[in-house]
């Protein structure tokens, strides 16, 4: 599921719609009506998703496209045209548009086009980067993102460097010392339950609404994370 987007058209009334369906979806939105300020947007933001009308004031669809590809912005663009045309479709994807759709368009159709093109770039994505992928739970060491059934989770720097620990030692029961010493750097017990307060802090984002838990515990020894299958 997307969770940003960036709608570009000079026609407000279109904006509107399409901006409304996609924040009844849980999707953030944000607005450009025309291509200069799109590029900017595009370069200074991170968006799942692009949706572009083709016929704009100042800089059009196709050359929007062709701009954010130059930058080396590989976000996917789906484009909009009261034009349905062959040629006018074929001059949108080679510009660099991903999909494209004709006006007037159903919301729905729009909304899995979008849903669509956002899991085709996750998916990309994952193939071209070294993730720590435990069932349906993908952690990205490089950029600390984590997602669980591709729903990006957020966490804090210190619950994050919790679950890397966990993950590295993926199966494996960790004691609470080795915890602290790992995650806290602190060499000795701190007579405290931070480790306790920290495992359930990650359990409430990791697993509570997840059907599957992965990060287990084993009574007076410690805690481990592991896929049950």
């Amino acid at each position: 599921m997307p969770k940003k987007i960036l709608i570009v058209d000079d026609h407000h009334k279109t904006v509107q719609s399409i901006r409304k369906g996609m924040i009844e979806n849980n999707i953030e939105v944000d607005v450009a009506h025309d291509g200069k300020t799109a590029s900017q947007l595009a370069i200074s933001g991170k968006y799942d998703v692009i949706i572009s009308d083709v016929i704009m004031p100042e800089m059009t669809g196709i050359e929007f496209c062709q701009f954010i590809r130059h930058k080396g912005i590989q976000t996917p663009v789906l484009l909009l045209s009261a034009l349905d045309s062959t040629d006018m479709k074929i001059t949108g994807l080679n510009a660099g548009g991903d999909d494209f759709i004709t006006k007037p368009f159903e919301f729905n159709e729009l909304l899995a086009r979008v849903r669509a093109l956002a899991r085709r770039n996750r998916a990309s994505y994952l193939a071209e980067n070294p993730n720590i992928i435990l069932a349906d739970l993908t952690v990205d060491p490089i950029n600390k993102t984590v997602y669980r059934s591709d729903e990006k989770i957020e966490l804090t720097p210190k619950e994050y460097n919790l679950l890397i620990f966990l993950l590295n030692n993926k199966g494996k029961v960790v004691k609470k010392e080795e915890i602290i010493k790992h995650v806290w750097e602190i060499d000795f017990d701190t007579g405290t339950n931070v480790v306790e307060v920290y495992i359930n802090y990650l359990r409430n984002k990791i697993d509570k609404k997840y059907g599957k838990k992965l990060i287990q515990n084993r009574s007076g020894v410690g805690y481990f994370i592991k896929d049950n299958d």
